[in-house]
């Protein structure tokens, strides 16, 4: 006689899939991490940034990798450092994070997580990178509009300080400001009020994804090439 086969009950719930974040220490990073948990499909493990060997700053952003580390600890999860040559081109940083993503480092994740809004083609080639290290790709944010999003940041009340300016985009007085809503109802018509094509980049120490608050300090404002950056150091 065969022994019938347990089925779960109708009303079971899967658990979570283990998933690694990619990591850019800003706002839509610290949005999408929150909105993942929320949801509940994947539990995050692990965030991963890529960091330039020469200048040992996050790539995405600029932010000294001292403070990302921080930031990891405070958010209460591991950070994978994935070293990268300075200067480098978008096909040498996606190159990184493949040979991350099919490394063994990341055999325990089944899905990856990104905080990407609306851009296409970054997608795709992140679309490409996942699928093809057999993992599954998780775009909480993806689709949202983006005035409201930026409102929701805010509202929810995550913490952050504006890192990078393109200065072609928008004018460099806004570097070093808070991300708040006085930030957000002082930028031009015209500037994605969530900088999702590259107006402006963020770094974010405060919110309910955190443990406590990463103390940081304002240095001083530099600028190379068209970008005007925020120097940020742990304070």
């Amino acid at each position: 006689m065969v022994a019938p086969q347990l089925q779960p009950p109708p009303d079971a719930v899967p658990d979570p899939v283990p998933a690694v974040q990619l990591w850019s220490g800003g706002k839509d990073s610290a949005m999408a991490l929150w909105t993942a948990r929320r949801a509940g499909a994947v539990d995050v493990r692990a965030l991963a940034t890529t960091v330039a060997g020469r200048v040992d700053r996050a790539t995405w952003h600029g932010v000294r990798a001292e403070l990302m580390r921080r930031q990891a600890a405070a958010v209460g999860l591991p950070l994978h450092e994935l070293p990268i040559a300075d200067p480098y081109t978008m096909d040498e940083l996606m190159g990184v994070v493949t040979a991350f993503l099919t490394s063994p480092a990341a055999t325990a994740y089944a899905a990856v997580v990104a905080g990407d809004l609306h851009v296409e083609a970054t997608r795709a080639d992140l679309d490409r990178a996942i699928t093809a290290a057999g993992k599954h790709a998780v775009f909480p944010l993806w689709g949202r509009e983006v005035g409201g999003l930026a409102r929701a940041v805010v509202a929810t009340g995550f913490r952050a300080i504006v890192a990078t300016v393109d200065t072609t985009r928008l004018d460099a007085s806004f570097v070093g400001r808070d991300y708040d809503a006085a930030f957000l109802a002082d930028l031009p018509a015209g500037v994605d009020p969530c900088g999702e094509l590259g107006e402006f980049h963020t770094f974010v120490w405060d919110g309910p994804i955190f443990r406590e608050p990463v103390p940081v300090a304002r240095v001083r404002i530099a600028k190379r090439g068209p970008f005007a950056y925020c120097d940020l150091e742990p304070a």
